[in-house]
Parts: C-alpha cells; sequence; structure tokens
C-alpha cells in the first residue's frame, strides 16, 4: 500500500482516479504550513500539489519515502526539481493540460480589445449609451504575430486562419517546412516586431525571453498596434508598455500575466487602453479537470509500475539500466544545454554519434535527454524526458544517430553536430574517471571542462595576455573562475577558452568581455 498526499485543491474527477486505485491511500490536508508538511512528509510515497504548496529542498530532505512529486499544471517554480533529482524522486508536471484553455483566451482578450468590450460594458452599467465613443477596428485582414509556436501558439495560430488573418511567426525551433505545412509564415522575431498589427506572445520566461519587448521593440512597431500576453508576466516591459499605450504608438492591450503577482501597483489597470484579467489562461473547469485527472493518472501508474509520462527530471526506463545510463543521461543533457545556447539559427538538424562500450546499451533515454537539454533554454519546463522528442518532431527537426565500436582517443563517447540556418555546431563529451560529465570538444577545438554553473566561451586570437584580460575584467565584478580550459588548432591563430564560473555574467558586463582586445566572440552557457 503506497500513501499519497495531496496538499491542493484538486479536482473531485482528479481525486477519484487516485481514490478507486485500491493499492493507493489518499490523503487530502490543504493549507499546510511549511513547517506541518515538512513533519509529515516523511509518511508519504507521493505528493501530488498544484501551485500553493512550496515543495523547498528542505521538504524534500525530510520527504525519506518520497519517490514521485506530481503538479498539476506546468509551471514548476514551486518544486525544487534539482534537489528531487539528487534524490531520485521523480517530478511530473501537466504541460499540455491547459493548451485550450490558455488559447482561448488569449482571443477572449483579442477580441475583448479588438472591439472594446470591457469599457462599453462599464459604460451601459453606469446608464450611458456612448456608440460613437467604442468604435473598434477588425481583425480580418490583419496580421497576426505569434512569438513561441508551441503548443498554445499553434493553436492560436490555427483560429487566426478562421478569422481571415495572415499569420507570421517566430520559433527557433520550428522549421521553415513545418511551418509552411501549417500555413504559417516562419520569420525573425525582428520581423514580427516590424510587420504584425496584433502581437502574442506564448514563451517561457527567461533570461533571453525576459523583457524582449520594451521601448526599443515598441519604437519599432506599426502605429496602432495591439498587444497580447496570456504567457508569462515579464516577457513585456510594463513600465514600457504603458509609455507606448501613453504615446498612441500601441492602440491597446490586453494582459493576463503580470511581472508581479498579485501586482504591488494596480495603477496599470485604470489604463483606458488596457483590457486585463487575474491570470485566468488556465482557469477553465475543463483545463482545471483535464491537469487534474492527468497528473492522478501519471502518478498513479509511476507508482503502481505502469510507466510514467511527462517526468520533468527522470527519463522513464528499466531501474537497473537507469543505474548503467545515468551518468551519460546527464552528460547527454548538458551537452543539449551547450548546444541550445551556443547554436544560432534555426535547428534543423541533430547528427548524434555514440562511440565506445555504451553502444551495447538502447540509448533513446540518452538521445531523449539531450534532446530535452537542448529545447530547455527556450521552452523551459513545457519540455520534459517524454514529449522532447515529439516536440523536436513537430517542428520538423531531423536527428541522425549512429553507432560506433571503435574507440579512439575516449572510451565512451558523445559526439553531436547541430545544422541551423545560419552554422554548424560541434560539441563531443565523455565521463571522467569518477563518472563526471565533461565537454572534451567544441567545433574545432579540443578542451577539458567541467559542466556545472555557468560557462564563459570564449573565441579569441591566440595572443599572450587575453586571460589575464578577461580575469581582470571578471575579478573587478567580483565573478569568481571556478577553473578554465584552453583550446586552439595552431599558435597565433584562433582560440577557444572556457571558464566555469560561480556566477551569472550580467549584461553589461558580457558587453565589457565581448568587446575586450582580441575577443572575437563570447557566449555565456548556463547549466
Amino acid at each position: 500500500m503506497y500513501k499519497l498526499l495531496v496538499s491542493d485543491a484538486l479536482s473531485e474527477e482528479g481525486l477519484k482516479v487516485l481514490k478507486d486505485e485500491k493499492e493507493l491511500q489518499v490523503d487530502v490536508k490543504l493549507k499546510l504550513s511549511p513547517e506541518e508538511l515538512k513533519a509529515i512528509i516523511k509518511d508519504y510515497d507521493a505528493l501530488v500539489v498544484r501551485s500553493s504548496t512550496k515543495v523547498t529542498k528542505d521538504i524534500i530532505d525530510a520527504a525519506t519515502k518520497l519517490k514521485v512529486i506530481g503538479r498539476a499544471g506546468v509551471g514548476l517554480d514551486n518544486v525544487d526539481a534539482e534537489a528531487a533529482s539528487k534524490r531520485g524522486i521523480i517530478v511530473m508536471n501537466t504541460p499540455a493540460g491547459n493548451t485550450i484553455s490558455t488559447c482561448e483566451h488569449t482571443w477572449s482578450l483579442m477580441l475583448s480589445m479588438s472591439r472594446n468590450v470591457p469599457n462599453a460594458n462599464a459604460s451601459l452599467k453606469e446608464g450611458k449609451w456612448d456608440r460613437n465613443r467604442y468604435m473598434g477596428v477588425e481583425l480580418y485582414g490583419k496580421t497576426l504575430g505569434i512569438i513561441g509556436l508551441g503548443r498554445i501558439g499553434t493553436e492560436v495560430a490555427r483560429r487566426a486562419m478562421a478569422f481571415g488573418m495572415k499569420v507570421i511567426a517566430c520559433d527557433p525551433y520550428l522549421t521553415v517546412e513545418k511551418a509552411n505545412e501549417l500555413g504559417i509564415e516562419l520569420v525573425e522575431v525582428q520581423d514580427v516586431i516590424k510587420q504584425a498589427d496584433y502581437i502574442t506572445v506564448h514563451t517561457p520566461l527567461t533570461n533571453d525571453t525576459k523583457h524582449m519587448i520594451g521601448d526599443k521593440e515598441f519604437e519599432q512597431m506599426k502605429p496602432g498596434v495591439r498587444i497580447v500576453n496570456c504567457a508569462r508576466g515579464g516577457i513585456i516591459d510594463e513600465a514600457a508598455l504603458i509609455r507606448a499605450l501613453d504615446s498612441g504608438k500601441v492602440a491597446g492591450a490586453a494582459l493576463d500575466v503580470y511581472e508581479n503577482e498579485p501586482p504591488k501597483d494596480f495603477a496599470i489597470f485604470k489604463h483606458d487602453k488596457l483590457v486585463a484579467t487575474p491570470h485566468l489562461g488556465a482557469s477553465t473547469e475543463e483545463a482545471q479537470v483535464n491537469v487534474a485527472v492527468e497528473v492522478s493518472r501519471q502518478v498513479a501508474d509511476a507508482l503502481l509500475g505502469r510507466g510514467c509520462r511527462n517526468a520533468v527530471n527522470i527519463p522513464c526506463v528499466d531501474p537497473e539500466i537507469y543505474k548503467i545510463l545515468r551518468p551519460y543521461i546527464t552528460l547527454a543533457e548538458k551537452m543539449g544545454l551547450v548546444i541550445g545556447q551556443l547554436a544560432e539559427g534555426r535547428i534543423q538538424e541533430i547528427k548524434i554519434q555514440y562511440s565506445g562500450d555504451l553502444i551495447a546499451h538502447d540509448l533513446a533515454s540518452v538521445t531523449i535527454a539531450f534532446l530535452k537539454g537542448m529545447l530547455t533554454p527556450i521552452l523551459q519546463e513545457t519540455v520534459n524526458f517524454v514529449n522532447a522528442s515529439i516536440i523536436a518532431k513537430e517542428r520538423g527537426i531531423k536527428i541522425v544517430e549512429t553507432k560506433s565500436s571503435q574507440i579512439e582517443e575516449f572510451a565512451n563517447l558523445i559526439t553531436i553536430e547541430a545544422k541551423t540556418d545560419k552554422m554548424k555546431t560541434v560539441v563531443a563529451g565523455t565521463l571522467s574517471s569518477r563518472k563526471e560529465p565533461r565537454l572534451v570538444k567544441i567545433n574545432d577545438f579540443y578542451v577539458d571542462a567541467e559542466t556545472q554553473g555557468y560557462l564563459l566561451i570564449l573565441s579569441n586570437e591566440d595572443k599572450p595576455g587575453i586571460i589575464g584580460q578577461i580575469g581582470t575584467v571578471l575579478g573587478q565584478h567580483k565573478i569568481n573562475i571556478a577553473g578554465m580550459t584552453l583550446g586552439r588548432t595552431k599558435a597565433g591563430g584562433i582560440a577557444m577558452t572556457v571558464l566555469n564560473l560561480d556566477e551569472q555574467v550580467p549584461d553589461a558586463v558580457m558587453k565589457e568581455i565581448r568587446t575586450a582586445k582580441h575577443v572575437l566572440d563570447a557566449k555565456l552557457i548556463k547549466q
């Protein structure tokens, strides 16, 4: 008998799935304080949460029996997945459960904004009849620009065509061929900014997407553009949006998500050109039932040995085989993170070559781990070990896998080549004598770099003083160098420097490094 704790409100349909399992004892205990949860979690094999319960490292350390954590929803901000991974606890989410509800809410906001529905409704309720004041605009014939063409973005695009809109979109992991199949014109993000009459964002919030639409982008937009955000607060710079609304450059905006939730300042909601809702994208009866039933089935199946779905941290393979492949799974995921942040352009093809003794095993889980790592920098928590290969296929990325028993420089080696519409990137990795992942080649340069923390990868002229110069810049900003490796093809030519750093490098410091003498390029890779 397995004991399962539900600590956040779950629909009756979801609870029924769990309670119908004879081998599960289900306890529902809501609104537990962190101290209360920590005191009782040691008795449970599984935990099901929504967004209220914070599953911190302290909670996980106290959970001596815990095997599975199920999150009814997409975001995992409230679950320390890294701490769970170290303990071998499976963390699951439900990335598809709110696709339709968020898509439909996007259209609700877009239509309401276009036809001034909220203001007209409020005016009528005040006893006024101001037909001329609330003149609207049609969607027909307009260009809709979609930033991020995952599940939700794709559903939004399908409905846009029914309205007679032209759809352009940007997504770094979508091929032109796949976009053409969907009837969508694939462009760069700057083209969406400059060409669209309506812009809707459907990307996770990352370092790259935070404030990706700000003053500079608003200046480049068409006069009278309209903006929608049902994805993540912070993608649009809210202060810059208000300035654009005040100036008239943006004719209307519709927001469901905000940088601070609940917001610290509600003044933004008083703007006449803004339509706003309090993060209701997933708030439909159907979506709440879908995520509850989905997470309940996933957790029950994982506990009862029927396989696992939507695991964000552990591939679902035979436990004994997993013990053997785990170091390579970790290595492949780390290599994917490097490729995903190093390669420029839209990824079209991935070639993976396995060499050495590891080819004796089925390496599908290792390939999936790489794909998850590669897609994570852009897609964040929406990609996991179960859906990574599906997402790659949906975006038209070709995967070629080869094996070689020939042993060259290393007993076991994983070599990955990523081809984009702009460049080719090659990364090779192996395990150290202590089974720790290491990068041994980046493009044409042999290196020996640990895969942890932040990697600062420099392309530079092979001149004396480069290391001292960069070390001085980092030291001035109190950024510690934890490790260093150098590679070059010939003396005096082009060299590569890889630094392991303890802290993230601010944008201003990265700019200083990129403009340093003899530095050709610099990229910061988060592991």
